[in-house]
Protein backbone atom coordinates (compact mmCIF):
# COMPACT_ATOMS: atom_id res chain seq x y z
CA UNK A 1 0.00 0.00 0.00
CA UNK A 2 1.74 3.13 -1.08
CA UNK A 3 0.89 6.83 -1.67
CA UNK A 4 1.47 7.26 -5.35
CA UNK A 5 2.49 10.39 -6.95
CA UNK A 6 2.93 10.56 -10.42
CA UNK A 7 3.53 12.58 -13.34
CA UNK A 8 3.00 12.50 -16.63
CA UNK A 9 4.51 14.91 -19.30
CA UNK A 10 2.54 16.63 -21.77
CA UNK A 11 5.40 16.22 -24.90
CA UNK A 12 8.10 14.37 -25.44
CA UNK A 13 9.72 12.79 -21.64
CA UNK A 14 12.93 14.82 -21.94
CA UNK A 15 15.55 13.29 -19.74
CA UNK A 16 17.82 15.12 -16.87
CA UNK A 17 15.57 18.23 -18.01
CA UNK A 18 12.43 19.86 -16.48
CA UNK A 19 9.52 18.43 -18.18
CA UNK A 20 6.36 20.24 -18.71
CA UNK A 21 2.88 17.99 -17.53
CA UNK A 22 0.51 17.21 -14.72
CA UNK A 23 1.15 16.06 -10.85
CA UNK A 24 -0.85 13.94 -9.31
CA UNK A 25 -1.24 12.39 -6.10
CA UNK A 26 -3.30 9.19 -5.48
CA UNK A 27 -3.23 5.68 -3.36
CA UNK A 28 -1.76 2.72 -4.52
CA UNK A 29 0.40 0.09 -4.16
CA UNK A 30 -0.03 -3.31 -5.73
CA UNK A 31 -1.65 -5.05 -3.04
CA UNK A 32 -4.00 -2.16 -2.22
CA UNK A 33 -5.13 -1.62 -6.17
CA UNK A 34 -5.63 -5.52 -6.06
CA UNK A 35 -7.78 -4.98 -3.24
CA UNK A 36 -9.62 -1.88 -4.30
CA UNK A 37 -10.20 -3.76 -7.93
CA UNK A 38 -11.49 -6.99 -5.70
CA UNK A 39 -13.77 -4.36 -3.45
CA UNK A 40 -15.29 -2.87 -6.67
CA UNK A 41 -15.97 -6.51 -8.21
CA UNK A 42 -18.45 -7.37 -5.32
CA UNK A 43 -15.78 -9.18 -2.99
CA UNK A 44 -15.11 -8.82 0.92
CA UNK A 45 -11.83 -7.63 1.27
CA UNK A 46 -9.60 -7.88 4.41
CA UNK A 47 -6.02 -5.85 4.15
CA UNK A 48 -2.83 -6.37 5.84
CA UNK A 49 -0.35 -4.24 5.40
CA UNK A 50 1.69 -1.65 7.73
CA UNK A 51 1.48 1.94 8.05
CA UNK A 52 3.08 4.75 9.88
CA UNK A 53 1.81 7.42 11.89
CA UNK A 54 1.68 10.32 9.18
CA UNK A 55 -1.56 12.29 7.36
CA UNK A 56 -0.85 9.56 4.47
CA UNK A 57 -1.77 6.82 6.52
CA UNK A 58 -4.72 8.92 7.47
CA UNK A 59 -6.00 9.20 3.83
CA UNK A 60 -5.09 5.82 3.03
CA UNK A 61 -7.49 4.47 6.05
CA UNK A 62 -10.06 6.74 5.05
CA UNK A 63 -10.37 5.60 1.41
CA UNK A 64 -10.24 1.56 2.79
CA UNK A 65 -13.33 2.37 4.76
CA UNK A 66 -15.04 4.26 2.18
CA UNK A 67 -14.79 1.40 -0.43
CA UNK A 68 -15.67 -1.57 2.82
CA UNK A 69 -11.93 -2.45 2.50
CA UNK A 70 -11.61 -4.39 6.60
CA UNK A 71 -8.02 -3.04 7.89
CA UNK A 72 -8.30 -3.95 10.62
CA UNK A 73 -5.86 -6.19 10.84
CA UNK A 74 -2.97 -4.20 9.62
CA UNK A 75 0.02 -2.79 11.43
CA UNK A 76 0.64 0.32 12.59
CA UNK A 77 3.97 1.45 13.01
CA UNK A 78 4.92 4.44 15.24
CA UNK A 79 7.75 6.99 13.94
CA UNK A 80 7.29 5.52 10.56
CA UNK A 81 6.77 6.95 7.07
CA UNK A 82 3.64 5.75 4.83
CA UNK A 83 5.48 4.18 1.77
CA UNK A 84 5.43 6.18 -1.25
CA UNK A 85 5.69 5.25 -4.55
CA UNK A 86 6.89 8.36 -7.21
CA UNK A 87 6.63 7.68 -10.49
CA UNK A 88 6.80 9.59 -14.05
CA UNK A 89 5.29 8.56 -17.53
CA UNK A 90 5.47 9.81 -20.92
CA UNK A 91 2.55 11.93 -22.85
CA UNK A 92 1.42 8.21 -23.94
CA UNK A 93 1.09 7.38 -20.21
CA UNK A 94 3.40 4.93 -20.15
CA UNK A 95 5.57 4.80 -17.52
CA UNK A 96 9.28 5.97 -17.60
CA UNK A 97 10.87 5.80 -14.58
CA UNK A 98 10.36 5.15 -10.87
CA UNK A 99 10.97 5.85 -7.08
CA UNK A 100 9.56 3.32 -4.06
CA UNK A 101 10.59 3.60 -0.52
CA UNK A 102 8.78 0.97 1.02
CA UNK A 103 11.58 0.15 4.11
CA UNK A 104 8.30 -0.42 6.39
CA UNK A 105 6.86 -3.11 5.22
CA UNK A 106 9.76 -4.92 6.49
CA UNK A 107 7.77 -4.54 10.04
CA UNK A 108 5.74 -7.45 7.89
CA UNK A 109 7.63 -10.22 9.56
CA UNK A 110 6.50 -13.62 10.33
CA UNK A 111 6.50 -12.52 13.95
CA UNK A 112 3.83 -10.17 13.42
CA UNK A 113 1.68 -11.82 11.35
CA UNK A 114 1.96 -15.06 14.30
CA UNK A 115 1.09 -12.59 16.82
CA UNK A 116 -2.62 -11.73 14.88
CA UNK A 117 -3.82 -15.33 14.84
CA UNK A 118 -6.91 -14.42 13.47
CA UNK A 119 -5.59 -12.39 10.57
CA UNK A 120 -6.08 -14.85 7.92
CA UNK A 121 -9.69 -16.21 9.57
CA UNK A 122 -12.61 -17.26 7.64
CA UNK A 123 -11.08 -16.19 3.91
CA UNK A 124 -11.54 -17.86 0.50
CA UNK A 125 -8.49 -16.62 -0.52
CA UNK A 126 -5.03 -14.81 0.14
CA UNK A 127 -3.37 -12.52 -2.58
CA UNK A 128 -0.03 -11.48 -1.71
CA UNK A 129 2.35 -9.46 -3.42
CA UNK A 130 6.65 -9.20 -3.57
CA UNK A 131 7.02 -6.39 -1.36
CA UNK A 132 6.72 -8.59 1.41
CA UNK A 133 9.81 -9.99 2.91
CA UNK A 134 11.06 -13.64 1.13
CA UNK A 135 10.91 -15.20 4.77
CA UNK A 136 7.10 -13.85 5.17
CA UNK A 137 6.27 -15.07 1.93
CA UNK A 138 7.42 -18.41 3.02
CA UNK A 139 5.53 -18.29 5.99
CA UNK A 140 2.81 -17.63 4.53
CA UNK A 141 3.01 -20.05 1.37
CA UNK A 142 3.90 -22.66 4.93
CA UNK A 143 1.06 -21.77 7.08
CA UNK A 144 -1.94 -21.10 4.87
CA UNK A 145 -4.16 -23.56 3.91
CA UNK A 146 -6.53 -21.40 0.69
CA UNK A 147 -5.81 -21.06 -2.48
CA UNK A 148 -2.58 -18.43 -2.63
CA UNK A 149 -2.38 -15.47 -5.65
CA UNK A 150 0.55 -13.77 -5.95
CA UNK A 151 1.85 -10.52 -8.03
CA UNK A 152 5.54 -10.86 -8.96
CA UNK A 153 5.25 -6.42 -8.36
CA UNK A 154 8.93 -6.08 -10.95
CA UNK A 155 11.69 -8.24 -12.19
CA UNK A 156 13.72 -6.91 -9.22
CA UNK A 157 11.13 -8.50 -6.67
CA UNK A 158 10.00 -11.32 -8.29
CA UNK A 159 12.41 -13.55 -7.39
CA UNK A 160 11.08 -13.72 -3.79
CA UNK A 161 8.36 -15.63 -4.46
CA UNK A 162 10.39 -18.69 -7.02
CA UNK A 163 10.85 -20.78 -3.34
CA UNK A 164 7.55 -21.27 -2.97
CA UNK A 165 5.71 -21.23 -6.62
CA UNK A 166 5.02 -24.81 -6.11
CA UNK A 167 2.57 -23.71 -3.50
CA UNK A 168 0.65 -21.18 -5.37
CA UNK A 169 -2.63 -20.82 -6.46
CA UNK A 170 -1.58 -18.94 -9.74
CA UNK A 171 0.97 -16.03 -10.45
CA UNK A 172 0.77 -13.65 -12.74
CA UNK A 173 4.27 -11.75 -14.09
CA UNK A 174 4.85 -9.72 -17.15
CA UNK A 175 7.71 -10.95 -19.73
CA UNK A 176 10.34 -9.75 -17.60
CA UNK A 177 9.23 -11.14 -14.37
CA UNK A 178 8.22 -14.55 -16.08
CA UNK A 179 12.05 -14.96 -16.87
CA UNK A 180 13.41 -14.30 -13.40
CA UNK A 181 11.05 -17.33 -12.10
CA UNK A 182 11.47 -19.42 -14.92
CA UNK A 183 15.40 -19.08 -15.77
CA UNK A 184 14.32 -18.82 -19.48
CA UNK A 185 14.94 -15.65 -21.85
CA UNK A 186 11.67 -15.16 -23.54
CA UNK A 187 12.38 -14.24 -27.29
CA UNK A 188 9.65 -16.25 -29.26
CA UNK A 189 6.69 -18.03 -29.03
CA UNK A 190 8.70 -20.94 -28.75
CA UNK A 191 10.52 -20.01 -25.59
CA UNK A 192 7.56 -18.03 -23.97
CA UNK A 193 6.09 -21.41 -23.46
CA UNK A 194 9.12 -23.41 -22.97
CA UNK A 195 9.29 -20.54 -19.71
CA UNK A 196 5.48 -21.28 -18.70
CA UNK A 197 6.13 -24.75 -18.25
CA UNK A 198 9.57 -24.00 -16.49
CA UNK A 199 7.15 -22.82 -13.89
CA UNK A 200 4.11 -25.29 -14.35
CA UNK A 201 6.96 -27.92 -13.34
CA UNK A 202 7.71 -26.45 -9.69
CA UNK A 203 4.02 -27.08 -8.52
CA UNK A 204 2.14 -24.39 -9.73
CA UNK A 205 -0.96 -24.47 -10.57
CA UNK A 206 -1.78 -22.10 -13.19
CA UNK A 207 0.39 -19.08 -14.67
CA UNK A 208 -0.26 -16.40 -16.93
CA UNK A 209 2.08 -14.24 -18.33
CA UNK A 210 1.12 -10.97 -19.76
CA UNK A 211 2.88 -9.24 -22.47
CA UNK A 212 1.37 -5.98 -23.15
CA UNK A 213 -0.48 -4.98 -25.99
CA UNK A 214 0.81 -8.51 -27.23
CA UNK A 215 -1.84 -10.11 -24.86
CA UNK A 216 -1.45 -13.48 -22.32
CA UNK A 217 -0.02 -16.76 -22.33
CA UNK A 218 -1.99 -19.03 -19.86
CA UNK A 219 -1.39 -22.25 -18.64
CA UNK A 220 -1.85 -24.82 -15.84
CA UNK A 221 -1.39 -28.45 -15.74
CA UNK A 222 -3.44 -29.64 -19.10
CA UNK A 223 -3.79 -26.34 -20.78
CA UNK A 224 -2.15 -23.72 -22.43
CA UNK A 225 -3.79 -21.06 -24.34
CA UNK A 226 -2.68 -17.55 -25.61
CA UNK A 227 -5.42 -14.68 -25.53
CA UNK A 228 -4.89 -11.76 -27.71
CA UNK A 229 -7.92 -9.06 -27.18
CA UNK A 230 -9.15 -6.56 -29.57
CA UNK A 231 -7.38 -3.11 -29.49
CA UNK A 232 -9.23 -0.75 -26.88
CA UNK A 233 -8.71 3.07 -26.26
CA UNK A 234 -5.28 3.35 -23.66
CA UNK A 235 -5.61 6.78 -21.08
CA UNK A 236 -2.81 5.25 -18.49
CA UNK A 237 -1.03 1.42 -18.65
CA UNK A 238 -0.37 1.73 -14.40
CA UNK A 239 -2.56 -0.21 -12.83
CA UNK A 240 -3.32 -2.58 -15.37
CA UNK A 241 -1.23 -5.60 -14.08
CA UNK A 242 -2.80 -4.97 -10.48
CA UNK A 243 -6.08 -5.15 -12.23
CA UNK A 244 -5.51 -8.18 -13.88
CA UNK A 245 -4.21 -10.22 -10.94
CA UNK A 246 -7.81 -8.59 -9.46
CA UNK A 247 -9.71 -10.09 -12.18
CA UNK A 248 -8.09 -13.74 -12.39
CA UNK A 249 -8.95 -13.90 -8.57
CA UNK A 250 -12.11 -12.96 -8.91
CA UNK A 251 -12.59 -15.44 -11.82
CA UNK A 252 -11.03 -18.64 -9.85
CA UNK A 253 -13.36 -17.68 -6.81
CA UNK A 254 -16.84 -17.85 -9.58
CA UNK A 255 -15.20 -21.54 -10.53
CA UNK A 256 -14.50 -20.03 -13.78
CA UNK A 257 -11.31 -22.55 -15.63
CA UNK A 258 -8.20 -21.48 -17.09
CA UNK A 259 -9.64 -19.84 -20.53
CA UNK A 260 -12.46 -17.50 -17.86
CA UNK A 261 -9.43 -16.89 -15.52
CA UNK A 262 -7.60 -15.20 -18.61
CA UNK A 263 -10.67 -13.44 -20.25
CA UNK A 264 -11.65 -11.50 -17.09
CA UNK A 265 -7.64 -10.69 -15.90
CA UNK A 266 -7.66 -9.15 -19.49
CA UNK A 267 -11.23 -7.64 -19.20
CA UNK A 268 -10.19 -5.98 -16.19
CA UNK A 269 -6.55 -4.71 -17.63
CA UNK A 270 -8.34 -3.08 -20.59
CA UNK A 271 -11.11 -1.43 -18.17
CA UNK A 272 -8.24 -0.23 -16.20
CA UNK A 273 -6.24 0.92 -19.65
CA UNK A 274 -9.06 3.40 -20.21
CA UNK A 275 -8.86 5.25 -16.64
CA UNK A 276 -6.93 8.40 -15.71
CA UNK A 277 -7.00 6.46 -12.40
CA UNK A 278 -4.88 3.60 -11.13
CA UNK A 279 -8.03 2.04 -10.40
CA UNK A 280 -11.02 2.75 -12.70
CA UNK A 281 -14.16 3.42 -10.46
CA UNK A 282 -16.06 2.10 -13.09
CA UNK A 283 -15.41 -1.04 -12.76
CA UNK A 284 -17.28 -3.52 -11.37
CA UNK A 285 -18.58 -7.10 -11.49
CA UNK A 286 -21.36 -6.50 -14.57
CA UNK A 287 -18.89 -3.93 -16.38
CA UNK A 288 -16.27 -6.83 -15.92
CA UNK A 289 -18.57 -9.59 -17.82
CA UNK A 290 -19.36 -6.69 -20.81
CA UNK A 291 -16.21 -6.16 -21.41
CA UNK A 292 -15.31 -9.90 -21.70
CA UNK A 293 -17.91 -10.28 -24.30
CA UNK A 294 -16.54 -7.51 -25.99
CA UNK A 295 -13.12 -8.41 -25.80
CA UNK A 296 -13.44 -11.98 -27.47
CA UNK A 297 -15.96 -14.02 -29.23
CA UNK A 298 -15.22 -17.11 -31.13
CA UNK A 299 -12.99 -15.88 -33.92
CA UNK A 300 -11.14 -13.92 -31.18
CA UNK A 301 -10.71 -16.16 -28.67
CA UNK A 302 -8.32 -17.95 -26.50
CA UNK A 303 -6.46 -20.66 -29.03
CA UNK A 304 -4.85 -23.62 -26.90
CA UNK A 305 -3.27 -27.02 -26.89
Amino acid sequence: MNVDIGGVARGMLLPRDSNPGRVRKSLGGVGRNIAHNLALLGLPVRLITALGDDAHAGEIAASCASLGIDLSRTLWIPGTATSTYLFIADSNGEMALAVSDMEIYEHLTPAALAARPDVLRDVRALVLDANLPPETIRWLSENVSVPIFADPVSAAKAGRLAPVLGKLRAVKPNRLEAEVLSGVKIRDEQSLRAAADRLLETGLAQVCISLGSGGVLAADGTRRLRLKSRPMRMVNTTGCGDAFTAGLVWASLRGMDLAGCARAGTAAASLAMESAQTVNPQLDSAALVRRMGELFDETNGPRGE
